[in-house]
Formats: C-alpha cells, structure tokens, sequence
C-alpha cells in the first residue's frame, strides 16, 4: 500500500488505499457479523456479576449486547439516555480559526462548509452512543475524486466489532479473521473513536450501561412480579379435591378445571371431585410496594445518567427544576468539551494534514453549549459602565441578546430625541453620543414662558395661600366673595410686577435678535 509521509500523532504513516475503502464493516461469515444472541433474557445476579467482570478483562461482547436491549426493554433508561444524548448531538458547532492570518482564516472557512454538511450531523449523533456503552466508532469514507479530500460519509461501526487491548486495555483494536485474538491496530486518519469521559479509568468501564445494569436488573424481577400479582389479583383461591381412587388422569382433569376457572370461569369434573373456593387473600397496598420500588429504581438510574430527578421523575416547583437543570447543565458541558477533543483529533486534523501544508496550526472544532443570559443583569451593567467610558461592541450586545443584525432600509427604533432628566444615565449617554438636530434646538418662545413660569412661582404661592387662608375662615361662597377685596391689600405683588417686565424685556429682546439673525 502507498504510504504518505504524513504521520498521525502516534507517528503512524497514512495508507492512502486504505483511506477510499471500508475496512470495518461487517461479514456474514468471520468475527463481525450483526446477529448477536440475547443477553438479557433470564438474567441473574450471578450472570450479571459475570458480565461485568468480563467486560473489565477485555471480553465486552456480552456487556454491550446486554447495554442495547437494555435500551430497548427499559422504557425510563431509554427516555432519560435519549435525553443526554439528544442535548449533546444537537449541540452548535462552532469554528474557531488558528490566527487571523489570511491561510488561517481560510482553512476554518473551509472547515465551516465541512461541518454544515447533513453528513457531519449525522456523525455528531453516531458519537453520542459512547455515553451508554463507554465507547462509540466511526468510520470515515474518504473521497479522493475532487481536488480535495472530503468524506464522503461517516459509517457508525459496532462496538462489537472492536476489542480493548490486553495490556493496557485502552488501545482499541479492530477484530478480524486474520488476528482474531489481539485484533488489527486501527488504521491512521480512518476512525474517530469517542471516549466521553464520564469517569476516569478504563473506557469500557466508563459508559453509562455499567451504572444502570443493576437497577434494569432489579426492576425487571419487579416488573415480573407485579404483572403476576396483577393477573390473579382479586381472584379467590380455588382448591380441587379428589378422592383417594383418583387416578393421575383425574387428579390432571381436576388440575385443569381449577386452571381453566381463573380464566373461562367454568370447568367440567366428575362427581367425585368437588372445587372448593375460599376468601381471596388480603393484600392492601401490595400493588403499591411493587410501584413504589420500580419507581425507586427509576430514580436512581435518572440520578446516574442525568444527575437529577427533578425533570424526569419528580414534579416540584419551577425554582428547584432550574436548580436541577443547572447541574444537568455542568453533565451536558463535559460531555460537549469531550466530544469537541475527539472531533478535533479525529477529523479536523486528518482533513487538514490530508489537504493543506503540514506545519501550521489546526482550526478549532467547539461544541457550544449556550449559556442562560441574565438580560436584565447586562442592561443594567451597560447602564453604568457605558457612560463611565465603557466601549462596548454592538455586535456582541446582539449575540448576548440573541438580536439579529437589521437589515438595509429596515425600520428602526432609535433613542429619544431628548432624554429627560430622571432617564436612565445609559438613556442619557445615548442621546449625548447622537448629533444634534434642527429639531431639537428649543423654541425660543417654549423657553421664554419656562423662564417666567420659574420666577414667578415663589409670588403666586404666596397669593395662593393668602387666598386658600381666607377660604378655610369663611362659611359660604357669598362671604368669601365679598371678603376677597380685603386680602388684596395684603399680597405682595411687587415681586410678580418685576418678574413680568423682566418677561416682557427678555420678549422683545428675543425678537429684535430673530429680526437680525433673519437678515
């Protein structure tokens, strides 16, 4: 095979035949095939015990074919490992270039175009199996008929078909006829391999299925047992009685009546047999015990995959789901920060080592997990920090705020014209920072009757509570009519005469300078 003299970073050379071609897929005949015996069924503690202890040897075979059906039979650890993993697989991806040099710049522009692609979605979801069985592989079809190479597509293989190393039981191995004991080493710049790191130690002791097992176990013994309980419950005891002649036929006859009454409600049996029925059992609150168990072990394989059981299991108030959802959270930004280093040691170096000059450095792939803004919190910051000298990019303020940038000719709403005194000091800082316009200049009139209202407000209150005294003395309308002369002499007007000639000086000043500045 012609070997490239790009190295992986285990300095492995890349076979370039090996890159167009599927090296992992299954056989009808040999190591991996997809028919696989059911492990499930039947399961015991003791076998239980003896598959996990297998798995941890290196023989996982029968560990992964008991995490599928366990997927498949248990109707909660379906829905709450669905839920991890439909919020890790629908997760943005995000591209960051290496530098804003201009080569940098347009590899992670090209790598935009990769991951938009329905096939890089695909193999987004294909990686998040890893969280329930510690592992998941893809296999990458390469295409070589353009000027690039591009994958074609992402094949999700079989855990089965892979196999731990003995030695250190972490290098993972392809099975294959021709070394079906140790396994083929994986091909360079062919696999992405998932490890999603729920716990340290071995990868096949990492997946979820492990912590599960147990309580699937438990409470499908459970579950067995409830449905027996269920389908005779209410029934009375019913007891057939034969003879000391009776025959095995007739004992089997009579068996068969007392069988058929729990069911057909009738039976045919000789004279000589009679069936007795006496008072069903009392068993108050027996249909709650299985319940209750079954629900207990629910909640324990909720607090193993998703760290709570508020939203799965419990419903309380909204306060403390958000308390529960924010740990939820701290799970789902792991899981996104493990599958963003395997795609970018999987595929965004070998797609940039196989199409561009080696040496510089690699764009990086993020899986972004968003982040619950406090609007409120930052509008309130901007109000402070913005007219202190704060620069503040409009840009980011929109992304925080999930406000799209306006389009040419849009409609806009804009600050006030004016910001009033008690305005927010942001509000204010908005309207200093605009150019003023011919609109705003104030009317000189407007600003010649606020002037005189402002002087002679002290005199006018004074004229008010002469009056208002007056008032609180009189008994009628009438007396306070006639006594109105008398207060007259008593106000002060002299302050109310000044401030109005001062009003009327001001006027005919301001006309005389409309009448110059006009010519």
């Amino acid at each position: 095979m012609a070997k490239s003299p790009i190295v992986d970073q285990y300095g492995r050379h890349i076979e370039y035949d090996q890159l167009t071609e599927e090296v992992a897929g299954p056989r009808v005949m040999g190591v991996r095939q997809i028919w696989h015996p059911s492990v499930a069924s039947g399961l015991t503690p003791g076998r239980l015990a003896n598959i996990l202890q297998a798995a941890a040897e290196g023989n996982a075979h029968d560990y992964l074919t008991l995490a599928e059906e366990m997927e498949e039979r248990d109707l909660h650890y379906a829905s709450v490992l669905g839920t991890r993993r439909l919020g890790l697989g629908g997760l943005q991806v995000r591209i960051e270039a290496f530098s804003d040099d201009a080569e940098d710049v347009r590899r992670a522009d090209a790598l935009r175009e990769l991951v938009d692609s329905p096939e890089f979605g695909e193999l987004q979801a294909d990686q998040t199996d890893a969280l329930g069985k510690g592992y998941a592989v893809s296999e990458i079809i390469w295409d070589r008929s353009g000027k690039t190479w591009t994958p074609e597509r992402f094949e999700a293989r079989d855990q089965r078909f892979f196999k731990f190393d003995q030695e250190t039981g972490r290098e993972l191995r392809l099975l294959d006829d021709a070394d079906m004991v140790n396994g083929l080493a994986l091909a360079p710049y062919k696999f992405i391999v998932h490890y999603p790191r729920i716990r340290s130690g071995l990868p096949i002791r990492g997946g979820l299925a492990r912590l599960a097992a147990v309580g699937y176990m438990c409470k499908a013994w459970t579950w067995k047992d409830w449905m027996a309980f269920a389908d005779i419950f209410g029934m009375p005891m019913r007891v057939g009685r034969y003879g000391p002649g009776a025959s095995k036929d007739d004992i089997g006859v009579l068996m068969s009546a007392v069988a058929n009454l729990g069911s057909d409600a009738a039976a045919v049996i000789p004279d000589s047999m009679r069936i007795d029925f006496t008072q069903a059992v009392q068993v108050a609150g027996a249909g709650q015990f299985f319940q209750g168990l079954a629900e207990w072990w629910d909640k324990q394989i909720s607090k193993a995959t998703l760290g709570q059981t508020m939203t799965a299991d419990d419903g309380s108030s909204m306060a403390q789901a958000r308390v529960h959802d924010g740990i939820r959270l701290d799970l789902l930004e792991a899981d996104a920060k493990a599958l963003s280093n395997t795609l970018n040691r999987g595929l965004v170096r070998p797609w940039c080592d196989l199409n561009f000059a080696p040496g510089r450095g690699y764009p990086k792939l993020v899986v972004v997990v968003p982040q619950p803004e406090d609007t409120k919190a930052l509008v309130s910051a901007l109000q402070i920090l913005v007219p202190m000298g704060l620069e503040v990019e409009q840009s980011v303020i929109r992304d925080k705020l999930s406000l799209p940038e306006p389009d040419k000719g849009a409609k806009l709403l804009h600050a006030p014209s004016q910001a009033p005194a008690d305005a927010p000091p942001l509000a204010q800082a908005l309207n200093r920072e605009q150019p003023r316009r011919a609109a705003d200049v104030p009317d000189i009139v407007d600003s010649q009757v606020r002037t005189l209202e402002q002087t002679v407000a002290a005199p006018l209150d004074d004229m008010v509570d002469d009056i208002r005294e007056l008032l609180d003395s009189v008994n009628s309308l009438e007396e306070f009519r006639d006594r109105l002369i008398e207060v007259y002499p008593d106000m002060n007007t002299t302050q109310l005469a000044d401030a109005m000639a001062d009003g009327m000086a001001a006027a005919h000043l301001a006309g005389r300078w409309d009448v110059v500045r006009g010519l």
